[in-house]
């Protein structure tokens, strides 16, 4: 049998505001534990909501973004169930009526070709606390520093089909939250989490499957490998005469394997009714209007805009523009040194290789925009060929210096000088008599030894193309 795997994704991503959805709590990351946790985080009684204005315009902002419809008149709800690190025993949520309702979101896939998948809604809510376990014999501590964060719970359509296509979803919704500032995404810290809701059904069925759910996946390599193994455990269930139960259940990612947490609750378990303590949310045209003006230049526009402006493959505009920041990096080198193809090479290629292997973030890239343009330039003018600016790049990451401070202090020029050229390939030839016979009888193949011997006679600075030119004809006779 041929089976078809359907996906929806919810994903719940921390928006960047500095204290919390209904409290003046902080939400900085990495405090020492119950240190962010005001009284009403703590569910004193008496104790009040009061919303965060700066989360609601971040919430419509990426609303906005999706072009998706902003619901007008917004209500917050009470999901009721009971956690240790819940203090109040109810989480406030939206159900009917969220901030965000639908919109759409254009994925690429591997073949290039791209997808549109809808987006349900997207509703804001408080996350809970946390449970330690691991510094706590027999026991488990409460940490209520999280209580309260700001949550946006961007919730698909049933659209996707396969792990790779979960993935392209989520590194898209990853770049739009970044390129507009709401969150920083980081999903080690757990500011963008993800919930994968999975079936199978036979190949072109019209009916769902029973669906699990993937509880708080951690990161996109995650996401695929947890999606591979539960549909085919699903399958493998199916096909043996088994059934799939409706349940919640976790990623393994030591074991690679998703295992039972809880049977699945369903909307009527959490007794939703309207939050009492808050009036409903409405929003008018001058505050959606407002909120629009602060909109920036999004991933597929920009990527437009880099094939059209700077003549980039598809390919290349889509890396450099898959983050605001690399974006703004790339543009930076373009403005110094001149030239996109060249800086389109240097940053999504040499730059983006010791970002990967260094585990950074362009932010915090050890070569500035400012020196690589430079770099790129002493290339342009001929200062330099690739083979040494491979030289210069690394040394740019050992040291402060500029290309100029390395080039002037390791005598890396590149010999320009036709006379100087033409001397060494005197001396390459004359040296190599056997070879030079066999160029002549038409084993053009010899010819990348004579370029080897020379570019190691000038210590690689030999101007490549006067090179090759003036070799070819000496080694004409």
């Amino acid at each position: 049998m041929v089976w078809e795997t359907v996906i929806g994704l919810e994903v719940h991503v921390q928006l960047a505001t500095k204290s919390k959805l209904f409290s003046g709590s902080s939400t900085t990351f990495g405090a020492a534990p119950n240190t962010q946790a005001n009284i009403f985080d703590l569910a004193m009684p008496g104790t009040l909501p009061v919303l965060n204005a700066e989360a609601l315009r971040m919430a419509v902002k990426f609303g906005l973004a999706i072009d998706a419809e902003i619901g007008r008149r917004s209500v917050f709800d009470r999901k009721n169930y009971f956690y240790p690190d819940l203090p109040k025993g109810y989480q406030v949520s939206q159900l009917e009526f969220p901030t965000v309702g639908k919109g759409q979101l254009e994925i690429t896939l591997e073949d290039g070709s791209t997808r549109s998948i809808g987006i349900t809604r997207a509703h804001m809510e408080e996350d809970a606390g946390k449970s330690l376990h691991e510094d706590f014999q027999g026991q488990s501590g409460i940490d209520l520093n999280r209580a309260g964060t700001p949550l946006l719970e961007i919730v698909s359509e049933p659209e996707l089909r396969n792990a790779k296509e979960a993935v392209a979803y989520l590194k898209k919704l990853h770049s739009i939250i970044r390129y507009l500032g709401i969150s920083d995404g980081n999903m080690a810290q757990g500011s963008m989490r993800c919930d994968a809701n999975v079936s199978v059904r036979k190949k072109g069925a019209t009916e769902f499957g029973t669906r699990t759910e993937i509880k708080n996946i951690n990161s996109f390599r995650f996401v695929e490998k947890a999606i591979l193994h539960e549909a085919q455990r699903q399958i493998d269930l199916i096909e043996d005469g088994g059934r799939v139960v409706q349940e919640t259940r976790l990623y393994d990612a030591d074991r690679d394997e998703t295992r039972s947490m809880r049977s699945k609750e369903v909307a009527n378990d959490y007794r939703y009714f309207p939050e009492p303590d808050l009036l409903p949310v409405v929003i008018d045209e001058v505050f959606i209007e407002a909120v629009c003006k602060e909109l920036p230049e999004l991933p597929d526009a920009k990527c437009a805009r880099f094939v059209e402006q700077y003549t980039l493959s598809d390919y290349d505009a889509g890396v450099l523009s898959s983050s605001r920041a690399l974006a703004d990096y790339y543009e930076q080198v373009v403005g110094i040194c001149g030239d996109a193809k060249l800086s389109a090479n240097w940053v999504s290629v040499d730059l983006q290789a010791v970002l990967n292997k260094q585990d950074l973030e362009v932010e915090d890239s050890p070569i500035s925009a400012e020196r690589l343009g430079g770099l790129i330039t002493r290339i342009k003018d001929q200062t330099i060929s690739s083979k040494i600016a491979k030289t210069v790049f690394e040394a740019m990451l050992e040291s402060a210096q500029s290309a100029d401070e390395i080039i002037e202090s390791q005598g890396l020029k590149q010999v320009t000088d036709t006379g100087a050229i033409e001397k060494l390939v005197d001396e390459v030839i004359a040296a190599n008599p056997e070879q030079v016979e066999q160029y002549r009888a038409g084993k053009e193949k010899v010819f990348a030894f004579f370029i080897g011997q020379a570019m190691k006679v000038s210590r690689g600075k030999a101007n490549p193309a006067q090179l090759n030119d003036l070799l070819r004809e000496k080694l004409k006779g």
